[in-house]
């Protein structure tokens, strides 16, 4: 006689496959301990006025998505955005919304895709409650049972959301979000588009800097950045204490009076430099690099600013123990080591800059750097 203490007999797989998904979902409930309190139909009368204002709200906000993300990609390669100087008041205006406009249709595309995901659930989604007894099967894992009434289970969710036979949301969701899966691609690969090879001698290559002289003998003094792209100021050997570090900026007398190259040159993401007197007892210990043991000027250094990990700004400089140190993944430099990396994730030491001092008395830079600045990038020879 049965002791009613005896496991229910599992289906076999004949029976299982015999089954509809009701009978499926029925079945996976019962072998889940699970009790449907309450499983309400969101719409129980079919095809309502309401319904379809619903629905059509929906579709509403992923046809915005899409035509946000088509307009993030127009702006991201058609929008005005090479610098244009305030003087130029119409060129200026245009320049100044190229960063805005992307951010603004970029939200929205987001912004719009998120709310139509979420009216959609709330609306249309069936409000389950139910309660569920869970065991892990004796650490058996999920028998064949388990894994067909599962998947029973999510089809009848499916079923039951209504999403099957609304085609205008799906066919506005595909696109909204197509549109902005474009939006996302594209926005990276706007970065490998410059061919950093197309013309290694012109001096935007990713090969070159602003320090690369135009003609030969050409004089390029190390300027400081005041917070006026108009005013120049030069930099002296004097100007700075032992110890002491200060950004600078390449500057051409042939750029005095023209405005746009002038704040060009504050700009430019590879021209900043770090110039660094250390100390006399400091500068007697230093390690010089192959190839560069005069691109110094006596205690004076010049380095790139730009952190060879990810391209950040490294400039946090350590006085006592020189120690330069990029604040956005800690790597650290150790500027009596030619900027050799000693911490963190950066591979490559800071390239350094030749400078000297000209007949009136300025710091200038002899040549360009003699490498690449800045992360590692495709085809890239050191």
């Amino acid at each position: 006689m049965s002791s009613g203490n005896e496991p229910e007999r599992q289906p076999t797989e004949e029976e299982i496959a015999a089954m509809s998904r009701d009978e499926l979902v029925r079945l996976g409930g019962k072998l889940d301990g699970v009790e449907i309190v309450n499983y309400p139909e969101p719409w129980p009368v079919k095809g309502t006025r309401a319904e379809k204002r619903i629905e059509r709200r929906i579709a509403l906000w992923f046809t915005i998505a899409a035509l946000a993300g088509l307009a993030f990609v127009g702006v991201l390669i058609w929008w005005p955005w090479r610098y244009a100087p305030p003087s130029n008041e119409d060129a200026y205006f245009w320049y100044a919304l190229y960063t805005p406009m992307l951010g603004i249709t970029l939200g929205i595309a987001v912004l719009a895709l998120s709310f139509g995901v979420l009216v959609y659930s709330k609306r249309f989604i069936p409000a389950e409650l139910a309660v569920q007894d869970r065991d892990d099967n004796k650490g058996e894992g999920s028998a064949e049972v388990d894994k067909q009434t599962i998947l029973a289970q999510l089809a009848d969710a499916g079923e039951r959301s209504t999403i099957a036979r609304r085609s205008m949301i799906k066919r506005s969701a595909g696109l909204g979000a197509g549109v902005l899966g474009l939006g996302a691609v594209a926005l990276p690969l706007a970065g490998f588009i410059k061919d950093p090879w197309d013309n290694p001698q012109s001096p935007d290559s990713l090969i070159h800097t602003g320090w690369m002289q135009q003609f030969p003998g050409e004089v390029v003094y190390l300027r400081r950045n005041t917070g006026d792209p108009e005013e120049i100021s030069l930099v002296r050997p004097a100007d700075l204490d032992a110890g002491a570090m200060e950004t600078v900026f390449p500057f051409r007398e042939s750029e005095r009076g023209d405005s746009h190259a002038l704040s060009q040159a504050l700009r430019r993401a590879d021209n900043p430099v770090m110039l660094i007197r250390l100390r006399s007892e400091d500068a007697q210990r230093v390690v010089k690099r192959k190839g560069q043991e005069d691109f110094n000027y006596g205690t004076y250094y010049a380095y790139s600013k730009i952190c060879t990990h990810v391209g950040c700004p490294a400039s946090l400089y350590e006085q006592r123990t020189n120690r330069l140190l990029c604040p956005c993944h800690q790597s650290q430099f150790d500027m009596l080591t030619y900027a050799k990396p000693i911490f963190g994730p950066a591979t490559r030491a800071l390239p350094q800059l030749p400078i000297t001092v000209h007949t009136d008395g300025y710091l200038i830079a002899r040549h360009d750097f003699v490498e690449p600045v800045g992360p590692g990038y495709w085809s890239r020879r050191s």
